[in-house]
């Protein structure tokens, strides 16, 4: 764990955002910084292609005995 400098302008969106999606700043924060990673990480696929890979990894499935597809 670290300190991480960030803009009061970026905090500021950080705060707002983790309101929305009910999220503590710190998870909102490292939500973005995962996601911007695997977006360079992956660059062909869709934002949403990237979360039903994440969700299939972490054994969630949406119905009874299926998991997510893409």
């Amino acid at each position: 764990m670290g300190i991480v400098n960030i803009d009061e302008d970026l905090h500021d969106q950080i705060r707002k955002a983790s309101a929305v999606v009910c999220r503590s700043i710190n998870a909102q924060a490292a939500f973005w910084i995962k996601m911007g990673m695997l977006s360079e990480m992956n660059p062909t696929l869709t934002f949403n292609e990237i979360i039903a890979r994440e969700l299939r990894a972490a054994g969630v499935e949406t119905q009874v005995g299926r998991s997510v597809a893409t």
